[in-house]
């Protein structure tokens, strides 16, 4: 099994919402881009709630128009060993220091976990030191988690509405 990393974050100290994935899959690390499989909607779920084109703009400058809306992304594993792209194949694995990421972003207010994977790891990992940051728990953008249909995934996603300003 092959040891994959994680991706530097994505963060300013503008940043309001913190999204927080699991680890990249395969089509993700091979083009060394957070959410390039074309089938995983996080682009279309984002772009929805900041109502922005993001799935049709190049990489840098989907990656500049979240940090223009206070998004800042990154994912609670730092490495792991899994084949495959499946958060259920995750093995031994190394967490992301969330609580000193955290700490260098003086407008952070929420976290939002996209799945339940992210979620587990990270609420452990920022359990160590209670905070009054909110923490959502977003159903997964993977192709992995299908079965809920994308306006239902939305309505979830809309929430992260009510944390970022109102443009």
């Amino acid at each position: 099994m092959m040891l994959k990393r994680s991706f530097a974050p994505v963060v300013d100290e503008r940043t309001r919402v913190l999204i927080l994935g699991s680890l990249p899959g395969e089509a993700s690390l091979a083009q060394g881009q957070y959410y390039a499989h074309r089938q995983n909607r996080f682009w279309s779920l984002v772009g929805d709630v900041i109502g922005a084109n993001l799935r049709d703009m190049p990489y840098t400058d989907r990656l500049e128009t979240l940090l223009t809306h206070r998004i800042g992304l990154w994912d609670v594993i730092a490495e792991a060993r899994r084949e495959g792209s499946l958060d259920s194949r995750i093995r031994d694995h190394a967490s992301n220091d969330l609580i000193t990421l955290i700490d260098t972003l003086p407008n952070l207010v929420a976290v939002a976990f996209n799945g339940g994977t992210a979620a587990k790891i990270g609420m452990r990992a920022l359990s160590a030191r209670p905070s009054v940051i909110a923490c959502l728990i977003l159903p997964s953008s993977s192709p992995a988690h299908a079965a809920m249909p994308y306006v239902d995934k939305l309505r979830a996603w809309e929430t992260l509405r009510g944390w970022l300003p109102v443009e």
